[in-house]
């Protein structure tokens, strides 16, 4: 009365698959640099980077639904732990990109130079 060993080696090359797909993407929007992206804002940054940032968050989730086996739990807990770390992520590109925008402008529009 064992339980069968179930080999998971599709599952694992399919995952591998999207977010080999997801990652390309990414990478050749980063090398094309799309005009209408790359020059177009929203919320004082540029449509490219909102891209890479929903891209990456949707890759996190896809890996804690595959890796941490997600899926097979109920939808509260699942949103117990993805609803923070999304949030989190959120948040931090929030805080890098605000501060990084005000550095930027501090040091182009003052006497200030560029030592770094």
């Amino acid at each position: 009365m064992g339980h069968a060993h179930e080999s998971n080696t599709k599952r694992i090359w399919t995952v591998f698959g999207i977010l080999s797909v997801i990652t390309t993407f990414e990478v050749a929007l980063g090398i094309i640099k799309p005009h209408g992206l790359h020059h177009g804002t929203f919320l004082s940054m540029s449509l490219l980077n909102w891209i890479f940032i929903i891209l990456t968050v949707v890759k996190a989730y896809y890996i804690m639904w595959a890796f941490m086996h997600l899926e097979g739990e109920t939808k509260s807990l699942r949103w117990s732990i993805v609803a923070p770390l999304v949030f989190l992520i959120l948040y931090l590109c929030f805080i890098i990109l605000v501060e990084g925008d005000y550095v930027f402008e501090v040091f182009k529009n003052s006497h200030y130079k560029w030592i770094f």
